[in-house]
């Protein structure tokens, strides 16, 4: 496993969810990464954030490691779920916040 997959690793496992993404949720950097930032504050559930534009082997090694060729990405409890449209149809489909009540992710911080 390459330093940069591990480091990817490393990420998707320390938090229960994983948002890698263009900029920041205070700042998102793209239309698709503020839906994504959208949907997750709408499920009302406590995530990081990587701004892939920070750091460029991330950018590149986030898409071979989810073996997906655009950001942003979600991850949850370590497993890959999607981007930002697969996102916004899991939750118009009540699938995204079932998903984050079965893997028993953590409210928000108020």
């Amino acid at each position: 496993m390459s330093e940069t997959n591990e480091r990817i690793s490393e990420i998707v496992t320390k938090s229960d969810v994983v948002l890698f993404m263009k900029g920041t949720p205070l700042f998102p950097q793209c239309g698709f990464s503020s839906r994504a930032v959208a949907i997750l504050d709408h499920c009302g559930v406590g995530y990081e954030s990587v701004d892939v534009l920070q750091d460029m082997e991330i950018r590149q090694g986030i898409k071979s490691f989810s073996d997906w060729p655009t950001i942003p990405q979600l991850y949850v409890k370590g497993e890959f779920v999607g981007g930002s449209d697969i996102m916004m149809e899991m939750y118009e489909a009540g699938e995204l916040q079932q998903l984050m009540t079965e893997k028993q992710v953590a409210p928000a911080e108020s």
